[in-house]
């Protein structure tokens, strides 16, 4: 009688790990350049739909993901979640990834998060953001995602909360933030 070889099946953070790794294989081929986009450009545009044409590689990402290294890995009404992988470049004096690391992904992700709401013609701009660290992240950490989604967006004030976790779930910071929304220059 044959037996097949036993293999140890994987646990649901390795799992996981896989599929954020293929997924960040793939948004990294459809992104175009990082650049600049006129205002002008984007006051015609549905917000939303402007992260889906960035997704599609249609218009360029922001030059601080290409900075940091992080892409846009979903997008959609009310929720927008960054990938990165922090390194050594981005450490502080005490031997730990800079707390702006997390601090930019996560202004990132709430603050995406609040102009997915957004009207044609509007943007906004970060009046405060409030970041809680949980644990350092290393070199070794892997890569983490921050997930922003909104609490509430009104005509003037955005309002979302993120956090940054790795593959088994575990918090390495959240945040909240208050956004001001703003009807954007006519083209």
């Amino acid at each position: 009688m044959k037996t097949e070889p036993v293999t140890a099946p994987r646990d649901g953070a390795e799992a996981t790990l896989e599929q954020w790794l293929a997924r960040e294989r793939e948004v990294r081929l459809l992104l175009a350049p990082p650049g600049r986009i006129a205002t002008s450009e984007t006051a015609g545009m549905r917000v939303l739909a402007f992260g889906e044409r960035m997704a599609r590689g249609e218009v360029p990402p922001p030059p601080i993901g290409a900075t940091l290294d992080f892409v846009p890995v979903e997008v959609e009404r009310g929720r927008v979640v960054f990938q990165g992988t922090p390194k050594t470049d981005y450490y502080n004096p005490i031997g730990s990834v800079h707390g702006g690391y997390s601090a930019t992904l996560l202004d990132s992700a709430v603050g995406c998060a609040v102009q997915t709401m957004l009207e044609r013609g509007f943007g906004y701009t970060t009046l405060e953001l409030k970041v809680n660290y949980v644990r350092p992240l290393t070199d070794r950490t892997g890569p983490v995602r921050a997930e922003g989604t909104v609490v509430s967006v009104s005509r003037q004030i955005g309002v979302a909360q993120g956090r940054i976790v790795d593959p088994a779930g575990r918090i390495y910071a959240w945040a909240s933030t208050t956004c001001l929304i703003f009807p954007l220059p006519a083209p």
